[in-house]
């Protein structure tokens, strides 16, 4: 009779083991390559002025309104690595790297693979001179 209680318990023990591998697999593989999305062979430069900067996790966000040769205003999107990436660039999160709106900027990004714009941040320059890298490998890290 011990080994017909048993049998139950231990099938519900290996699904609860399984549930939480599943879970776990998810997660991991929900997070994206960068060459998934942007081109890693093209970049594109743009200048300026901050709209806003996003410090979260697993990505930061800059987003950034550009003015068009007809005058108009165009917002570009730029993903930016995660926390400690952006740490050894010298930004903390305290001080979002001394960035706010309305500053003037000039980004240096590989291109979206979908025309959009946005780009994965490689490089920025403030106008006060600071220029902050971010290099990364054909996998975002």
């Amino acid at each position: 009779m011990a080994g017909i209680i048993l049998a139950p318990r231990s099938v519900a023990g290996w699904s609860q083991r399984a549930a939480i591998f599943w879970a776990l697999a998810g997660s991991v593989s929900a997070h994206h390559s960068v060459q998934s999305q942007f081109d890693i062979h093209k970049t594109v430069s743009i200048s300026g002025t901050v709209a806003k900067i996003e410090w979260i996790n697993p990505h930061s966000y800059l987003t950034v309104n550009v003015k068009g040769a007809d005058g108009k205003v165009q917002k570009w999107a730029f993903e930016l690595g995660g926390a400690a990436a952006l740490r050894r660039a010298g930004m903390s999160r305290a001080d979002r790297g001394g960035l706010k709106p309305g500053d003037e900027v000039t980004v240096a990004a590989l291109a979206a693979k979908d025309g959009s714009n946005s780009g994965f941040l490689q490089e920025l320059k403030i106008a006060d001179g600071r220029v902050y890298k971010f290099t990364t490998d054909a996998n975002g890290q």
